[in-house]
């Protein structure tokens, strides 16, 4: 194994075979950072977690829409994580083009699905 200076000018690891630990100010240990003071450090963004305890609703969200061509309802499912967006999403029944304006609160909830031909 070889051997690398350390910022003090040792060499090699730590007493016991271990490497140096990050000091901060007074030569007391960093305090170690939660995911949440990570997100803001570095401006991410909160991650899914599928096993955590629901909070509100989930980051996608099943609908029922009526297709604004052939008049049919039909379930589909809307992401919430993208915010206020709209996209085209064919009809489960007659395969026309739809587009859907999703509505999304600052809350994060779901405010409304507007279809609308393309055409």
């Amino acid at each position: 194994m070889a051997r690398t200076p350390v910022a003090d000018g040792r060499r090699g690891r730590g007493r016991g075979g271990h490497a140096p630990v990050a000091r901060g100010s007074g030569g007391t240990p960093a305090a170690a950072l939660d995911a949440a003071a990570i997100d803001a450090l570095y401006g991410l963004e909160p991650v899914y977690e599928p096993d955590a305890p629901a909070s509100g609703s989930g980051p996608t969200e099943f609908v029922v829409v009526e297709c604004p061509y052939c008049w049919e309802p039909f379930e589909t499912q809307v992401d919430l994580t993208a915010g206020t967006t709209s996209y085209v999403e064919d009809c489960q029944v007659c395969c026309q083009p739809i587009e859907l304006s999703i509505d999304v609160g600052d809350d994060g909830m779901l405010d409304g699905v507007r279809p609308a031909r393309m055409d």
